[in-house]
């Protein structure tokens, strides 16, 4: 089993808050992150398999970079996460909750070949999501 990763940049505004709190209760819960900001994230995509016997490769690089701009770039990038996307209407865009959308749309994608991604936040923070085996 090979595993490659093809990484993917794009930047994307946002403000951590629930629907259901009043500005002072999500204050109190996001502090800063309740405020209007922007994040230069990195999306690090996993795919594993073995690799073609023809070809040599696991997956051809320019069809991920394909999927991932399709899936992800033409969805988030230079997007407001909670205006312009309908993924955090109900729930706020924090790390892990972006993490979970964006692996959920590549699995559809991707199918089994996704073996898992890492969001890259800040320089010192990321969020991993990994396919269970069998098909998690």
């Amino acid at each position: 089993m090979v595993r490659l990763t093809r990484a993917f940049d794009f930047s994307a505004s946002l403000r951590c808050a629930r629907p259901d709190l009043s500005e002072a209760e999500n204050r109190a819960l996001y502090g800063r992150a309740a405020s209007q900001h922007g994040h230069n994230y990195r999306l690090e995509v996993t795919v594993r398999g073995e690799p073609d016997p023809t070809t040599g490769m696991v997956m051809d690089l320019n069809e991920l970079k394909a999927v991932i701009e399709r899936e992800i770039g033409l969805r988030f990038d230079h997007r407001d996460l909670n205006r312009d996307t309908p993924f955090f209407e109900k729930s706020p865009p924090t790390p892990e909750n972006v993490a979970r959308v964006l692996f959920d749309l590549l699995r559809g994608a991707l199918g089994e070949r996704l073996h898992g991604i890492r969001l890259r936040q800040d320089a010192d923070l990321w969020v991993d999501v990994i396919a269970e085996e069998g098909g998690g």
